[in-house]
């Protein structure tokens, strides 16, 4: 059973940077496509970023392109999610989650495995 574990989150100010970490057990991060996902008060939990177990592809949401970067080190077992020029609407519980099988997706059922999630507030 693979556990997740986010890390890193907090208050910043909006144009400030933050770097997110999902740190595994139970299982190698290298064999998984992993993502990031955020929830918002009421609202759904939606797609922020996404790398491939295979080649490394990564895939980000339109609102966060250029300013996000996923990122993974095989050998702390963590994926990383690099945050900068941050706004007020990136604030957000952030998810790290894990998909076993296929390719990477944006779709959050797909995926098998999820941390707790870690608070993100940018203020004005």
């Amino acid at each position: 059973q693979v556990q997740l574990e986010e890390s890193g989150g907090g208050l910043v100010q909006a144009g400030g940077s933050l770097r997110l970490s999902c740190a595994a057990s139970g299982g190698t991060l290298r064999n998984f496509n992993t993502a990031w996902f955020r929830q918002a008060p009421g609202k759904e939990r939606d797609f922020v970023a996404g790398r491939n177990w295979y080649g490394g592809a990564t895939d980000y949401a339109d609102s966060v392109k250029g300013r996000f970067t996923i990122d993974r080190d095989n050998a702390k077992n963590t994926v990383y999610l690099q945050m900068s020029s941050l706004k007020p609407e990136d604030t957000a519980v952030y998810y790290c989650a894990a998909k076993r099988f296929g390719s990477g997706s944006r779709q959050k059922a797909e995926y098998d495995y999820w941390g707790q999630g870690t608070q993100v507030t940018v203020s004005p």
